[in-house]
């Protein structure tokens, strides 16, 4: 895969591996290789630092054994820049029941980064992730599906930028962030099979957490094959939050934790996508190959963050491409 986005000032590219070999009829494993070359002028780096560029480098495993109905999967994963490094790894367990009509799956992910700063070498820190979900997915008709997801998220260590600054009186100074964070979210889903050639799905998410952020998630999605070889997908997806308690675009008095990060502010955005895939069929005999094309446009507009070089709140598009090929033999 070769991805590609810009949006921002932001502008990060690479190609991604995926190898996945199946040993027999029960297990089989996976590795992947991915790689991000970004350049950084972001409002946070334009207005406080200079723009940077760095590289970072994903290795990740997996593997996954069936028994009956039930499918173990173990996934590790460990990526590097020069300023931050992070290892995790995941353990989920899926069940089949009352005839493969449900699927239950629990799982688990544990993470540990090392958070350093560029030209500081007496600045390192930590941050910690456990990360908890578990779901059901439900046959409801020939032609139906749907899904119930929950995620509980607990962070631990340094979980601001040690580059970004804040706001008080018009003055810079250093952000602080609290240093645990707890977080929920629930899924819905619905896919549906039209019988023509064509499905459409619906989705929505719900988020909250301890720093008082509320964030709805609502996705609709259609896709129809045409002919043998080509399928079409587009979607389109809105999201809105709210600020975190102590975000200020600029604050009027001094408190302990103080953050102007943008992420943590109220705003909301919306996505429009599409993905072309086509089929080669067998290609020398042995490859069945798939060509897969996609774009998506993210307009983002804040309604308390604004761009401190002209006064106005702060928006910006984002345009983000993936092209990628897979082969089956």
């Amino acid at each position: 895969m070769y991805h590609y986005y810009d949006g921002g000032g932001v502008i990060a590219s690479g190609p991604a591996l995926l190898v996945r070999k199946k040993v027999n009829d029960t297990l089989s494993l996976s590795a992947g290789y991915y790689v991000d070359s970004v350049s950084n002028a972001s409002i946070d780096v334009v207005t406080t630092a200079s723009k940077f560029k760095e590289v970072r480098q994903e290795y990740s495993f997996g593997t996954d054994y069936v028994y009956r109905d039930s499918k173990l999967s173990f996934s590790a994963a460990t990526s590097r820049e020069p300023d931050y490094t992070a290892n995790s790894f995941g353990l989920d367990i899926a069940q089949e029941t009352f005839g493969g009509m449900t699927t239950v799956n629990v799982g688990f992910t544990r993470g540990e980064d090392k958070v350093l700063k560029h030209k500081d070498p007496t600045f390192s820190d930590y941050a910690q992730h456990w990360m908890y979900r578990f779901g059901v997915a439900q046959i409801l008709t020939p032609h139906w599906i749907m899904s119930v997801n929950g995620e509980i998220v607990a962070d631990d260590g340094y979980l601001s930028s040690p580059y970004r600054v804040a706001r008080v009186f018009g003055a810079a100074v250093p952000e602080n962030d609290p240093r645990t964070r707890s977080s929920r979210a629930v899924d819905f889903k619905v896919i549906g099979d039209l019988g023509s050639r064509d499905a459409v799905h619906a989705e929505y998410r719900y988020f909250w957490d301890n720093w008082a952020i509320k964030a709805n998630t609502m996705e609709f999605g259609y896709s129809r094959y045409f002919g043998e070889n080509w399928l079409a997908d587009t979607s389109v997806r809105y999201y809105r939050q709210t600020k975190a308690l102590f975000y200020s675009d600029n604050a009027q008095s001094d408190t302990l934790y103080i953050s102007r990060n943008r992420q943590l502010s109220q705003f909301h955005d919306a996505d429009l996508g599409g993905r072309v895939t086509y089929s080669l069929g067998k290609v020398s005999g042995d490859f069945d190959v798939k060509l897969n094309a996609s774009v998506h446009y993210t307009k983002f507009n804040f309604d308390d963050f604004t761009d401190i070089r002209t006064g106005k709140l702060y928006t910006y598009g984002a345009s983000s491409v993936q092209l990628y090929a897979s082969a089956t033999f």
